[in-house]
């Protein structure tokens, strides 16, 4: 790198940074936690290895994925950003079969008060509701399994108080031990 300073990798690892060091573009030394994490998690030989593997015009995206990746996997060590993603999508699942229920509600309260003039189109939003309905019951139809698998997810430890139904997040590190 000339006389400016080493990048955040090899400040890390100690070692003098070459010219043509692989990390210096995508770690750079005002940032060392960016390749601290990424090393903890992944190893400086193997980030080394891909990022030689991969298109120079990508690799600033695979560095991005990489100190992602690596801080899911800190947050959680088994399911790192596959969890998240998961509890993700079952939310939005969930909000859209509770958007195609609002929408059912609404239809019938509108017949209710004027029959004549919602008749031509309930009959199309009660399809394209139903629709909506079986598609989300299609793709998620375990997701009573889901949201208890979810619900019990290290990262996203979640339990319900029977006081007001409110949701308070457990710290996963504590456990109850057997013998005290």
């Amino acid at each position: 790198m000339g006389g400016a300073s080493p990048c955040a990798s090899c400040k890390l690892l100690r070692r003098r940074c070459a010219k043509d060091c692989i990390f210096a573009p995508y770690f750079p030394s005002d940032d060392p936690h960016k390749f601290a994490i990424v090393h903890k998690i992944f190893g400086a030989s193997n980030v080394s290895k891909m990022l030689q593997e991969i298109a120079v015009q990508h690799r600033a995206d695979a560095v991005s994925s990489l100190v992602y990746e690596a801080n899911a996997r800190v947050r959680d060590p088994v399911y790192g950003c596959v969890g998240a993603i998961s509890f993700l999508q079952n939310q939005v699942s969930q909000l859209q079969m509770q958007l195609a229920l609002a929408q059912t509600d609404i239809l019938c309260i509108q017949m209710h008060h004027d029959p004549a003039a919602v008749a031509t189109t309930a009959n199309l939003q009660l399809d394209h509701q139903q629709q909506q309905l079986a598609l989300v019951n299609h793709n998620h139809h375990d997701l009573a399994d889901s949201k208890s698998l979810l619900l019990n997810h290290p990262y996203l430890n979640f339990a319900t108080s029977g006081v007001n139904n409110v949701m308070i997040q457990q710290d996963p590190l504590k456990r109850e031990s057997l013998w005290t």
